[in-house]
């Protein structure tokens, strides 16, 4: 955990300034950034899923075009 403290002649300002550069150095920020939005890889049953969904639709607009029901 980071502390700051205010010393007798520093401005709110410059005490928020400090702190925030302080954050930066230490990494905090940039971390708990990482673990807010990184991508967690996909279930090896999940892919299997969209793998055969993306199959049967590829299926489906074949068979359509053949119909001359798509372009």
């Amino acid at each position: 955990m980071i502390e700051v403290k205010k010393s007798e002649n520093e401005s709110t300002i410059g005490l928020i300034k400090r702190f925030t550069k302080k954050i930066k150095e230490s990494g905090i920020l940039s971390s708990a950034r990482y673990l807010r939005f990184r991508n967690r890889p996909k279930s090896d049953l999940r892919k299997k899923k969209e793998a055969i969904k993306k199959v049967q639709l590829k299926k489906k607009i074949d068979y359509l075009r053949k119909l001359g029901k798509i372009e």
